[in-house]
């Protein structure tokens, strides 16, 4: 506990009980000697303090200490007696105006979780120096990561706010949103720069009580007995639930439905994710008191830890069904035949890793579950309202109509949060409870837990003739997909659907496995399987350049795909397609450079291949507002900013007029995840539908005249099915189609990548220029400095470790956007939020070739200047 005052006291070292703090120009005692972040966070209730990794790592929790940025999740207040700390919450309002403003005309928040910290950090900086140079701001902010931005314009951001301190600017208020195409300031801005927005894990509910997991140490175990005991009958436990206790369904999954709640007694572990037990108690520390005392016995037995182990003969089985989750193969034409034919072809293997998500939100829920009422409500931050309460609702054995999902602001997710990790177990401890329960994962168990992109292994072949036009390409793929399917098959058919490029050709077998081991599961991350296979696809290009002797541009050149052509998945290139232009906007860039790499990439927008892929959306008038209403979840991309200029745009109407409410089930339809690139198009379409019913009734009124209207709009977004009968079958409704090129210094640090970009339509530029730039950087670490080393399945990194790219080592990046598309779905726009990674890593392989003739296979690219020294 801690009491304040107002008036100036007199620090304490502790002998007499009490250490006595400045805490934004108030005097805060505090009993016991606790970490800076708990004291700040639930004690004082200042919620801009984000806890990102409690290791010291993130810079989320940044605070400024005596005006010096310090991470407040790792030292205890004890080492703060008698200094002043100011949080986001102890900023001037002048600040806060300067900063808000700034923040926001530079479109630097996207899912806002690290905002704050960086925030404290422009304050720490500016105070000292009132007109930084962009090498100063990047220092500044070198200990604080971003994995949404790419941090170009979060130093817009300081540099900005630095002139308007300067320059003593007045006023500051953003351009209302009128339409599409505006670089229209989000609609979140304020609340995430000044830390006010809820996430889950800043909420306070009354009686609330604590609850996690306790996960096998063993990738491949039987669970012999569970001994409850001990921990039952420490005072302030709650339940002790094993798998006997879940009402409903042990089995929740994605898709297929194979991952246990627990692993229960007499069951075997398939990784070191596995919850085999959940503990619920009153507080934190009694929470992991209790955790100890649980005794569980297990045998351990041998797993399987790559596809080769797992395929083998004899190899033991991850699940009863067998280690091949997915098949797939892609034939079209006769790739044999052309490969004959070809004047020039070229077969090489390569290899590319697991990466982890970290996002800087580790996951987090709260449940409130009524039993006898078969009642459920759940706060969440994940990627698909609907998709939890559908995994929940089974788990407990009630209708899904009986579990309510709301998601509070969610920190990032590129796919990682899709999975049930948090949800489930909230859900069925406070079943058991009958209280509040909170369930957040540690960084560690995040980094543990969650799927990550799948590695692959791959061996493609790529014909072309003498003139350097592509006939025919092959290839072979294996993905491990470790303990659980998540979306391993959906991914594995990216990944081969996609494999073949952007180009003009129709000839292409692909076959490709996704392999159950006992390895963490593998699952959706940003790109989907096609930041893979575009690694060896564009690899390969500049082989078969080299042979016929025209540059790696002019061969995509010839043969990417123009409106009217077939792709080699047998669909009609739109009218919108601009690949092309995307070329035509680097030629003089990467031909007047002598380290230059360039690289191709297409990607679906919406699910596709014949998969029901709805976009819905309800329209309310209430108080003469529109009230915008989707289960679409926003991430951290935009999607609300984004709706909200739709409806201005349909409408005629100011954003004053218009309310987005956060994404939900029972109040707002469902509208699938937020995955697949899709949500700008389908819910967008879904929405603009919606406002064309309101519009007819608004003519001649006024919003105040409709009130308790409302209107729904849905979309489907029809396609036909992998291997339709058809001679031209649609695949996807869209695709984004990107060029990137890499460029080196003479030393080989990158210097700069321009990415140019077929967006369709920009509904923001603003936000698709932030979409593009932190795209490429997280794409610069696939490529460069991420790791997630396994032994035995067994993660050794920490979230400081993983080799995510800083601030001040951060190359520029220049987005280009190109805008084509005529089609008035969705007001032209495909989405942008995948392909933005998948170009990058071939890109910075082309460059290394070109610097020192080295042809690299595997990611990270080894023996470059980022490589880890050995």
């Amino acid at each position: 506990m801690c009491t304040l005052t107002s008036d100036a006291g007199t620090a304490r070292d502790g002998m007499d009980g009490g250490f006595t703090l400045q805490i934004n120009g108030k005097t805060v005692t505090v009993a016991e000697d606790r970490k800076l972040i708990d004291v700040l966070r639930n004690d004082c209730h200042l919620k801009s303090v984000k806890d990102g990794c409690s290791e010291g790592a993130c810079g989320t929790c940044t605070v400024l200490v005596d005006g010096k940025p310090t991470k407040a999740c790792v030292q205890k207040v004890s080492k703060f007696v008698g200094k002043s700390i100011v949080t986001v919450e102890g900023l001037t309002d002048r600040e806060k105006e300067v900063f808000v403003y700034a923040f926001g005309e530079a479109g630097a928040v996207q899912c806002g979780f690290c905002i704050p910290g960086m925030v404290m950090c422009a304050k720490g900086l500016l105070d000292v120096n009132d007109h930084p140079t962009r090498t100063e701001i990047a220092a500044a902010l070198r200990n604080n990561i971003c994995r949404c931005t790419g941090y170009k314009k979060i130093i817009d951001a300081v540099e900005l706010a630095a002139k308007l301190f300067r320059e003593d600017v007045k006023d500051l208020k953003a351009e209302h949103i009128t339409g599409v195409g505006q670089r229209a300031h989000r609609v979140d801005v304020r609340e995430k720069v000044l830390g006010y927005g809820e996430y889950v894990d800043d909420m306070e509910i009354e009686h609330m009580i604590y609850g996690s997991a306790i996960r096998t140490p063993y990738p491949r175990a039987r669970v012999l007995s569970v001994d409850k005991s001990k921990a039952l009958a420490l005072p302030g436990v709650r339940a002790v639930l094993t798998a006997e206790d879940v009402p409903g369904n042990n089995k929740v999954g994605h898709l297929k439905k194979d991952w246990d709640t627990m692993i229960p007694v007499g069951g075997i572990t398939r990784y070191v994710g596995d919850a085999v037990c959940l503990v619920a108690a009153d507080t934190p520390e009694i929470l992991e008191e209790a955790k100890k005392l649980v005794e569980i016995e297990y045998e351990e037995l041998p797993g399987v830890f790559s596809p080769e182990e797992a395929l083998a003969e004899g190899a033991p089985l991850v699940h009863e069904t067998g280690n091949l989750l997915a098949h797939e193969h892609l034939v079209r034409g006769d790739v044999e035949q052309a490969i004959k034919d070809a004047a020039y072809v070229v077969t090489m293997d390569y290899e590319t890793p697991f990466t982890e998500h970290a996002f800087l939100e580790p996951e987090c829920a709260i449940a409130i579950v009524d039993k006898d009422g078969q009642e459920a409500l759940l706060y969440t931050s994940d990627q698909g309202t609907y998709d939890t309460q559908h995994e929940c609702a089974g788990m407990l054995g009630w209708d899904n109509d009986k579990v309510h999902v709301i998601n509070k602001l969610v920190g990032g997710g590129f796919g990682g949060k899709e999975d049930m990790s948090v949800q489930h177990h909230a859900a069925l401890l406070s079943y058991h409870t009958g209280l509040p329960v909170k369930v957040k994962l540690t960084r560690k168990e995040s980094i543990m837990v969650h799927p990550k992109r799948h590695p692959a292994k791959m061996t493609f072949t790529t014909a072309c003739d003498k003139d350097g036009y592509l006939l025919g390409m092959k290839a072979v793929v294996v993905t491990d997909t470790g303990a659980y399917a998540s979306l391993g098959g959906p991914v594995l058919q990216r990944l081969c659907t996609h494999a073949a490029g952007p180009y003009n050709y129709q000839n292409i077998d692909i076959d490709g496995k996704a392999v159950y081991t006992n390895n963490p599961p593998a699952g959706a991350f940003r790109g989907f399987g096609v930041t893979q296979s575009c690694f060896a696809t564009e690899c390969n290009l500049n082989l078969l350049a080299e042979k016929v002797g025209i540059s790696p541009w002019e061969i995509r050149y010839r043969n990417a795909i123009r409106p009217g052509q077939v792709l080699p998945n047998g669909q009609i290139a739109f009218p919108g397609t601009a690949l092309v232009e995307t070329l035509e906007a680097v030629k003089e860039i990467y031909e007047n450079h002598p380290r230059a790499g360039i690289a191709c990439a297409m990607k679906n927008a919406g699910v596709g291949v014949g998969l029901p892929d709805w976009g819905r959306c309800r329209l309310t008038v209430e108080d003469g507002k529109v009230h915008i209403r989707s289960g679409a979840s926003c991430i951290g991309q935009g999607l609300g900013t984004v709706l909200v200029q739709m409806t201005c745009e349909a409408l005629g109407i100011s954003d004053t007029d218009i309310v987005y409410v956060p994404a939900e089930t029972n109040l707002a339809p469902d509208s699938g995840t937020t995955s697949g690139s899709r949500q700008t198009l389908v819910t967008g379409e879904a929405l603009k539908r919606a406002c064309d019913d309101l519009k007819a009734d608004l003519e001649g009124k006024t919003l105040a005249d409709l009130n308790g209207r409302e209107y729904y709009g849905e979309y489907l977004a029809a396609t036909d099915k992998m291997g339709a009968d058809k001679e031209n079958p649609v695949s996807h409704v869209a695709y984004g189609y990107a060029t990137q090129v890499a460029l080196l210094r003479e030393d080989g640090t990158v210097e700069q990548i321009v990415a140019v970009h077929d967006v369709g339509k920009a509904i923001n530029p603003l936000s698709v220029e932030g979409q593009i730039e932190g795209g490429v950087v997280m794409s610069l670490g696939y490529a460069l400095t991420e790791d997630y080393p396994l032994e035995q399945g067994r993660p050794t990194a920490k979230f400081g470790t993983l080799g995510l790219f800083r601030a001040d080592k951060t190359p520029d990046v220049k987005s280009i956007i190109v805008e084509k598309n005529k089609d008035t779905l969705a007001f032209g726009a495909v989405g942008i939020g995948e392909i933005t990674s998948i170009p990058t890593a071939p890109a910075v392989q082309g460059a290394y070739y070109r610097f020192d003739g080295e042809f690299r296979t595997k990611l990270p690219l080894e023996r470059t200047p980022y490589s880890k020294k050995k």
